[in-house]
C-alpha cells in the first residue's frame, strides 16, 4: 500500500483507536501456491495484543497456501467515499476541470499465521472471540464437551495472525489548503450517502489535528 506522508497515521494511537472504534472485519491475503493466484478471505477478526484472531471453516482453500507460505497480509478499510472532481478544482478554475479522488481509511497488518487444530486452543480462541462480539455473554458455553460448540469445532481450523508490522494510511487531502478539507467535508455531509458522514468526520478530525499541512 502506497502512503504519501500527508496520509500517514499521525502515531500508532490514532490506526489502534480506529481499530478498536468497531473496524473488525477484513480481508486476509495469502500468497499463493506456484502457479496460482493469491488467496483471499473476507472475515471478521478480534485483535488480541500483537496477534489477530480467526477461525475458518476446514473446507476453506486456504489452509494449503498458508501452510505453503505464513507470511500473510490482513486488511481492514473503511469511512471511504468518492470524491467529484468539481469538489476538488482550485479557486478560480472551472469545475470540471477538477479531478476526483477516493478517501479513506486503512490499516494493514504483516503477519505470520499459526494454525490452531488443538480442540483446547480453538476453544479458547473461539471464547476470546466471542467476547469481543458478544459481550453479553449470550451465548453457550465453549467447551470441546457440550454442545452446540463442541461438535462444531472439528469443523473450523483458528488462525492466530502475529503482527510483524503494521501500514496505516488515512487518505483526506491533508496536504490540501485548510478551507479545501473544510469545504469538501461539508459536501460529504450534505450528499448523505453510503459512508459520506463518517468519512467527513474522519477528515474533520484530521484537519483539527493536522491544520495547514507543513512537509
Amino acid at each position: 500500500m502506497f502512503i504519501q506522508p500527508w496520509d500517514a497515521a499521525l502515531d500508532e494511537a490514532e490506526w489502534q483507536t480506529w481499530i478498536a472504534e468497531g473496524h473488525d472485519f477484513g480481508l486476509l491475503s495469502v500468497n499463493g501456491l506456484p502457479g496460482h493466484a493469491p488467496t483471499t478471505v473476507p472475515t471478521h477478526f478480534v485483535p488480541d495484543s500483537s496477534q489477530l484472531l480467526i477461525h475458518l471453516a476446514r473446507p476453506n482453500p486456504v489452509w494449503d497456501s498458508i501452510e505453503y507460505d505464513p507470511n500473510v497480509t490482513f486488511t481492514v478499510i473503511g469511512d471511504y467515499a468518492f470524491v467529484p472532481g468539481p469538489w476538488r478544482a482550485k479557486p478560480g478554475t472551472p469545475p470540471t476541470e477538477g479531478v476526483p479522488t477516493s478517501y479513506y481509511a486503512a490499516v494493514q497488518f504483516i503477519c505470520r499465521a499459526h494454525i490452531v487444530d488443538e480442540p483446547d486452543a480453538k476453544a479458547e480462541l473461539l471464547r476470546r472471540q466471542m467476547a469481543h462480539f458478544q459481550p453479553d455473554r449470550d451465548h453457550a458455553p465453549i467447551e470441546v464437551d457440550k454442545a452446540p460448540y463442541g461438535r462444531m469445532l472439528p469443523g473450523i481450523r483458528g488462525l492466530r495472525l502475529e503482527v510483524t508490522e503494521v501500514r496505516a494510511k488515512f487518505k483526506y487531502d491533508d496536504h490540501k489548503p485548510v478551507e479545501h478539507r473544510a469545504t469538501v467535508a461539508d459536501h460529504l455531509t450534505a450528499r448523505s450517502q453510503a459512508l459520506d458522514e463518517p468519512t467527513a468526520l474522519q477528515q474533520r478530525r484530521r484537519l483539527d489535528r493536522i491544520g495547514p499541512w507543513k512537509p
